[in-house]
């Protein structure tokens, strides 16, 4: 390929990455790794997802996070693997007819990539068939971490999933970890799956502040073998460098313990499919108050051994890739996840970022986040509307609240609200 305008080319990339030395990273502002040897790690990791990579283009996204085309076969996940690529079905319909009644209308968010496309630079914003975008892992990410286990975490301190508690305003329990905050709806049920649209907004991050998102989760197990699947878009500035939302990625086999990463930053996820760029930018605009709604589409179904990812639609054409069972070590998740949530996350020190829109539930409309559409895959087949019950521990900071409305939105979550000390 012709080297790309405005990035380093991808060997210059990975010939600075062996010669780079601790002694120049620790001296930057945003590093925080104090060891050589968790230094000599990160380099080590990069030089490992990359072996044997020969990038067709690279681009920059709206966040200006730069991402490679690589081979579908080169990925790591798929490195040294034999026989063909599989393919993703179509998943079980949910049919609701189209009710003219609902006037509460969004968009879906447009495209990050096509060909036809340019980033700052004038680079295409595209891989070509056979290849997937990789979103390039630099020293400059890896050292805003103390070492690698950090990095790999879903939060600084570890990760911890949202309490089931039924009742409004009752305390989280003394397991759930002081740096998170949730609101969030979720139901007890064998299940492979599910699906639902996701309001956009972009929270601010403050100082002591961390990340804010919205997703879902499908988990089972329980304690250091908690196991889930999630996937949703977050603002998180210490992990992607800038302060917009992000398309993620997330899993754990062990309660958020020795596994787990983001995106493609280790071996897990199988990308199949060139059309969505993991751990990159959702492109503008974004949804305001009393004004234009936008949302995105994304669900998992496990298929034959494969947790798909669908994104903006529910046809195998928007299967994007997969996390193969067999990373939960037979665990919970290799044969379905036992329970479905649904909501946002905040993680903070001194204090709380917004959720969502930063306004409460009960704000409604053009004003509070919302996840529409929510329904599931029972284990037993066919798909079903979800049950949820609403969870929200700190009400000072954060609310949720479910209604049922006429198709397009049926079962639906708002949540939200300004964070603060909580």
């Amino acid at each position: 390929m012709a080297d790309p305008k405005g990035i380093l080319p991808f060997d210059q990339f990975l010939a600075a990455v062996n010669d780079a030395r601790h002694t120049e990273f620790a001296a930057r502002p945003a590093s925080k790794v104090a060891h050589e040897d968790s230094f000599a790690d990160m380099r080590a990791h990069i030089l490992r997802l990359y072996e044997g990579v020969e990038v067709v283009n690279s681009f920059v996204d709206e966040n200006g996070s730069v991402f490679d085309c690589v081979p579908v076969e080169q990925q790591p996940s798929l490195r040294g693997a034999a026989g063909a690529v599989p393919s993703a079905p179509d998943m079980p319909p949910m049919n609701a007819p189209a009710s003219a009644a609902e006037e509460r209308r969004d968009a879906q968010v447009p495209p990050q990539m096509a060909e036809n496309k340019n980033d700052q630079f004038g680079n295409v914003m595209y891989c070509p068939p056979g290849t997937i975008p990789m979103r390039r892992v630099t020293l400059e990410d890896l050292t805003r971490f103390e070492d690698m286990r950090s990095f790999f975490r879903k939060a600084p301190g570890g990760g911890a999933i949202p309490p089931r508690l039924s009742r409004p305003q009752q305390p989280e329990p003394p397991q759930v970890a002081a740096t998170h905050r949730w609101a969030h709806a979720f139901q007890s049920v064998n299940n492979v799956g599910g699906h639902s649209l996701l309001n956009l907004w972009q929270p601010a991050i403050g100082a002591n502040q961390i990340f804010s998102l919205s997703q879902h989760w499908y988990a089972g197990g329980s304690g250091a073998n908690l196991q889930t699947a999630e996937v949703g878009w977050q603002v998180y500035p210490q992990f992607y460098n800038n302060n917009r939302p992000v398309f993620f990625i997330y899993w754990t086999a062990d309660g958020y313990g020795s596994t787990g990463c983001y995106n493609l930053t280790c071996s897990a996820f199988v990308q199949t499919n060139n059309s969505w760029a993991i751990g990159g930018a959702i492109p503008t605009p974004y949804s305001s108050t009393n004004g234009p709604q936008y949302s995105l589409e994304v669900a998992y179904y496990l298929f034959q051994g494969r947790w798909w990812l669908y994104v903006k639609g529910t046809n195998s054409s928007n299967a994007i890739g997969y996390y193969p069972a067999s990373i939960y070590n037979n665990g919970a998740l290799s044969r379905h996840a036992e329970s479905i949530d649904y909501g946002g996350e905040t993680v903070g020190t001194t204090s709380f970022p917004p959720m969502g829109s930063g306004a409460f539930a009960n704000a409604g409309w053009q004003k509070a986040a919302y996840q529409r559409q929510i329904y599931y895959f029972p284990a037993a087949g066919g798909s079903a509307w979800a049950n949820l019950t609403a969870s929200q521990s700190w009400p000072n900071c954060y609310t949720a609240q479910l209604n049922t409305y006429a198709s397009p939105w049926n079962t639906s979550l708002w949540f939200g609200g300004p964070g603060g000390n909580c």
